[in-house]
C-alpha cells in the first residue's frame, strides 16, 4: 500500500489542525514552537537557494542568448511584470485577508526618500545581506556575481559548478526540512483558529477560490492578448497546448511537462532552434503563474495582520519578487523558500507561511498550468517573429 504524497499530509494536518484549533483553543497555543522551529529552518536555507539557483540561472544562460535570448527575456519581464502586478490587483480588490486575524509583530515604519531606497537595493557587503537576509541585496548581487562568472568563460566553470552543486544540495535540504511540514502546518493551523474563532478558516477559502480567478484571469487576458496581439491563431494554439497543460496540472511540475511543451509547440509550428532557446529560459524566467502566487500571497498576510503597506512599500515588494523568482524552479515548494526571504525583509509575520503552505495544494496545479501555458506561449510569441512565423495549419508558413 503507497502512503499519501507530502501535498496529501499537508491538506490532512490543515484540516486536523483546524478541527484541533476549533475544539482545544487552550491546548493548541502552545504549539507555536513547532511552526518556528520550521520556519527557522526555512530562512537558514535563503541565502544558499537564492545564490546557486540566481548564478546557475544568469551564468548558465548568459553565453547563449544572442538576439532571440534578448527578445525572450523581453517578453518574459513584461509578463511576469503583468502577472505580479495581477496578483497585487485581485488581493486589493477581492481582500480576502480582511478578517483572519494573524498576529504581528510591531515594525518601525521607514521614512526613506526615493534615493535611500534605492540605496538600499545594493549590498555593500553580501556577507552581511546574508547574515540578515537582506533578499534584495542578496539578488543583486548574484545577478551581477553570476553575469560576471558567465563572462569569465573558463576561468568561471569552476564557480559555475560550485552555484550547480549549492542548488542541488539546497534542493535535498529543503526537502529533509519539508518532512516537517505536515507538523508545521498542524500547529500553525491548530495556534490560528484558536485564536480567530474559525474566521481564518473562510478567508483561507475566499484566497484559494481568488487565486484560481487570478490565474484564469492571466491566461484569458494577458496570455490570450499577447497571441492575438502578435498574430497567433488562439483556437489551434489551445488545442496545441492542452496536452502539457494537463500534465502540468496533473504533476504540478514544469519539468515534467517540458518533453510535452517541446513536442507540441515543434508539432504547432514553432522552429526547433526558437524553441531550443525559449524553452529552457522560460523556466527560469518566465514562471508566470507563480508570480502570481507570490504577489496574492504577500499582500494576502498583509490584510491578515492588518498591516498598512504605503504604496512605496508595495512597490519594493513587487520588485523584490519579481526578481527572486527568478531561478528556484528546481527547488521544491520553491514558492514558499521565496516568500520566507520576504517577509522576513518587511516584516511580515512568518506564521502566516506555515497557514499558506497547508492550502498549497489546493493551488499548485492550476498555477503550475498557468506556467506551462507561459512557457508554450513564450515560444509562440517569440516564434512568431522569426522567419518561419506559426500561422498555417500544417505548421510553420
Amino acid at each position: 500500500m503507497q502512503l499519501p504524497s507530502l501535498p496529501v499530509w499537508i491538506v490532512l494536518a490543515m484540516a486536523a489542525g483546524g478541527a484541533f484549533g476549533f475544539l482545544a483553543p487552550e491546548a493548541a497555543k502552545p504549539l507555536a514552537v513547532v511552526t518556528s522551529i520550521f520556519l527557522r529552518l526555512i530562512r537558514s536555507i535563503i541565502a544558499p537557494v537564492l545564490f546557486g539557483a540566481l548564478v546557475t540561472a544568469v551564468a548558465g544562460s548568459l553565453g547563449s542568448l544572442g538576439r532571440l535570448g534578448w527578445r525572450s527575456l523581453v517578453y518574459f519581464e513584461i509578463s511576469t511584470a503583468l502577472a505580479l502586478i495581477l496578483g497585487w490587483g485581485v488581493v486589493a480588490v477581492a481582500r480576502p485577508g480582511d478578517g483572519a486575524l494573524i498576529e504581528a509583530a510591531p515594525v518601525a515604519a521607514e521614512s526613506l526618500n526615493a534615493g535611500a531606497l534605492v540605496e538600499q537595493v545594493f549590498p555593500a557587503s553580501i556577507m552581511d545581506a546574508m547574515a540578515r537576509s537582506d533578499v534584495l541585496q542578496i539578488v543583486v548581487f548574484c545577478l551581477i556575481f553570476g553575469a560576471a562568472v558567465g563572462k569569465a568563460g573558463v576561468r568561471g566553470e569552476p564557480v559555475l559548478r560550485f552555484a550547480e552543486a549549492m542548488t542541488a544540495i539546497a534542493f535535498q535540504y529543503t526537502r529533509y526540512v519539508m518532512y516537517l511540514a505536515p507538523a508545521a502546518v498542524f500547529a500553525a493551523m491548530a495556534v490560528t483558529v484558536a485564536g480567530s474563532a474559525g474566521a481564518m478558516l473562510a478567508s483561507l477559502a475566499r484566497f484559494v477560490l481568488a487565486a484560481w480567478v487570478a490565474q484564469t484571469l492571466f491566461v484569458i487576458v494577458v496570455i490570450a492578448g499577447s497571441l492575438r496581439l502578435f498574430g497567433v491563431p488562439l483556437p489551434r494554439f489551445a488545442a496545441f497546448v492542452r496536452e502539457p497543460f494537463l500534465v502540468a496540472f496533473a504533476t504540478t511540475s514544469s519539468a515534467a511537462a517540458l518533453p510535452q511543451t517541446l513536442e507540441s509547440m515543434e508539432r504547432f509550428g514553432v522552429p526547433r532552434r526558437v524553441l531550443g532557446i525559449v524553452a529552457p529560459l522560460s523556466l527560469s524566467f518566465n514562471l508566470t503563474g507563480s508570480c502570481i502566487h507570490l504577489a496574492m500571497c504577500a499582500f494576502f498576510v498583509a490584510q491578515a495582520a492588518g498591516i498598512d503597506l504605503p504604496a512605496g512599500r508595495q512597490a519594493m515588494i513587487l520588485l523584490t519578487l519579481k526578481l527572486t523568482s527568478k531561478g528556484v524552479a528546481g527547488i521544491p515548494r520553491a514558492n514558499f523558500v521565496v516568500l520566507s526571504g520576504l517577509f522576513a525583509q518587511f516584516g511580515l509575520p512568518m506564521e502566516g507561511l506555515a497557514v499558506l503552505l497547508g492550502i498549497d495544494a489546493l493551488i499548485d496545479p492550476i498555477r503550475t498550468s498557468v506556467n506551462v501555458v507561459g512557457h508554450c506561449a513564450a515560444a509562440a510569441v517569440v516564434g512568431s517573429r522569426e522567419q518561419a512565423p506559426v500561422c498555417s495549419s500544417g505548421g510553420a508558413c
